[in-house]
């Protein structure tokens, strides 16, 4: 398998400190669409123009709007792409839309591993890591494997799905690869995978 793997580019509510989750729609920042250019940019030194691939994005707008702006670096038509719900990014229940802040407050401990930048605390009528793995294994499943993949997702999400495919630590009985920045981009291939861009958003928390 070919994978590319890139993390959606800064939204206002990243910028915000505001919960994100997996169906809030929140446009790109100024920062962000800086981001998803030089992402694209990236790719197209790597890919060329017009790539025969399967270009696959989550339902949230925030990835559709880092897909439109690398595909036209790539040359691709608007909206080549597939979208699969198993992609989105972690569900966070009862905290979408909140302030981080405001549920730290609330909690009085922290929610997010401060060296893993990994939630440490289950959100309330949400999802934890075994329901994102399983999801995106069956995911995974379904890909042609002789087909190379562009995958536009999420934070917690893309370090699940590289834990699943390159390996990661444990966390919470699933695999989890080290957190990334907003707009990094990462070459998956025979269970290695390679850096092929690093992205100027934060790594952690404003999830994501």
């Amino acid at each position: 398998m070919d994978m590319i793997l890139a993390r959606h580019a800064e939204t206002v509510f990243n910028a915000a400190a505001r919960m994100q989750g997996h169906m809030a729609h929140t446009p790109l920042t100024r920062t962000g669409i800086a981001q998803a250019e030089a992402m694209g940019a990236a790719l197209r030194s790597v890919l060329g123009e017009a790539p025969d691939l399967d270009l696959w994005v989550s339902p949230s707008g925030r990835t559709q709007q880092t897909a439109a702006i690398i595909g036209e670096h790539l040359g691709l038509r608007f909206f080549h792409w597939q979208q699969d719900p198993r992609l989105l990014e972690i569900d966070v229940g009862d905290w979408e839309g909140r302030w981080y802040q405001d549920i730290i407050a609330e909690l009085g401990q922290p929610i997010v591993d401060a060296e893993r930048g990994l939630f440490s605390v289950p959100p309330p009528n949400g999802e934890w890591f075994p329901q994102i793995a399983a999801r995106l294994h069956d995911w995974l499943a379904g890909l042609d494997p002789a087909r190379p993949t562009l995958v536009i997702s999420h934070g917690i999400t893309a370090s699940v799905l590289r834990g699943i495919l390159v390996g990661g630590e444990d966390w919470h009985g699933v695999p989890v690869a080290p957190r990334a920045p907003q707009g990094t981009v990462f070459r998956i291939r025979d269970g290695a995978e390679e850096m092929l861009h690093i992205g100027s958003g934060v790594v952690a928390s404003r999830a994501a």
